[in-house]
């Protein structure tokens, strides 16, 4: 019996080893896809489901200066440069800047259009409005993949973790200064 468990503690570590190396980059390539084919479907008017919603939106915010017929190919472009961004792992700050402002105009619809984006406020989201909420997810999936643009990564030894100073104590006092 101790040798099967040892065997699946084997395993174990060797699958959390796997995603600790491939997680933040599959990540990456995954949100990476769905603003790219989220932005190539902005190219064709109508297509995408949110295409309405979102040059109302942009309407709105910028008190009609820019129209839909402006609105739709830029939001389409932004987001595919996000995309791109995202699956090559090129400019990834300029990228996740372009993102995180992206996400802010997501949200907005909340707030401008409540009739469409609640049919209960705040417990029951519409379609649209749960295609708002769900953007959450997108933001928290920026700000891991934001957390490693520096080097950093996941690690699947708890002993990294363990040995890591808290960022609320205070830096050692540097010898001989």
């Amino acid at each position: 019996m101790i040798h099967l468990w040892k065997r699946i503690e084997h395993l174990d570590q060797g699958i959390t080893r796997w995603m600790a190396d491939n997680g933040i980059g599959l990540l990456r390539i995954s949100l990476g896809l769905v603003f790219l084919w989220f932005g190539i479907l902005k190219f064709v008017p109508g297509l995408s489901p949110a295409d309405e919603l979102a040059t109302r939106t942009i309407a709105t915010l910028t008190f009609g200066l820019v129209q839909p017929e402006l609105s739709r190919p830029l939001l389409a472009l932004w987001e595919t440069v996000i995309g791109l961004g995202l699956i090559t792992g090129w400019f990834m700050r300029a990228t996740l800047l372009l993102l995180f402002l992206q996400m802010l105009g997501t949200i907005t619809p909340l707030f401008l259009f409540p009739a469409e984006t609640w049919g209960q406020f705040p417990i029951a989201p519409t379609l649209e409005g749960q295609y708002i909420l769900k953007n959450m997810v997108l933001v928290a999936a920026g700000i891991v993949i934001g957390a490693t643009v520096r080097g950093g990564g996941l690690t699947d030894d708890p002993r990294v973790l363990i040995n890591r100073p808290s960022r609320k104590t205070p830096p050692a006092p540097v010898r001989g200064s």
